[in-house]
């Protein structure tokens, strides 16, 4: 069974920093392309960051400069520091998994909740 499982998320004051982490198991985790997304109230979910199989990686025009993606193939997780956070950076974060050989297959985590509030 494939779970993802997102963390780290929370309340902090814009310009801080928070760390989301993504741990996956049942998947070769080599085999798939990550990403991070989020969804706020009332909006579509877009990307946010991704990080291919390889460690090539990019990221949205609106958090270019102040996220970072990262993989460890090692621990199967994925990470994104998230530095001088905004209030409009406010959403539900989700990680994704998307399979990188053959057939188009996709996994998503439950989603952690950032808010960025004084």
């Amino acid at each position: 069974q494939v779970r993802l499982v997102e963390s780290g998320g929370g309340l902090v004051q814009p310009g801080g920093s928070l760390r989301l982490s993504c741990t996956t198991s049942g998947l070769i985790f080599s085999n798939y392309d990550m990403g991070w997304y989020r969804q706020a109230p009332g909006k579509q979910r877009e990307l946010v960051a991704a990080i291919t199989s390889g460690g090539s990686t990019n990221a949205a025009d609106s958090v270019k400069g102040r996220f970072t993606i990262s993989r460890d193939n090692a621990k199967n997780t994925i990470s994104l520091q998230m530095n001088s956070l905004k209030p409009e950076d406010t959403a539900a974060y989700y990680c994704k998994a998307d399979f990188v050989w053959g057939p188009k297959r996709s996994y998503w985590g439950q989603g952690t909740q950032v808010t960025v509030s004084s």
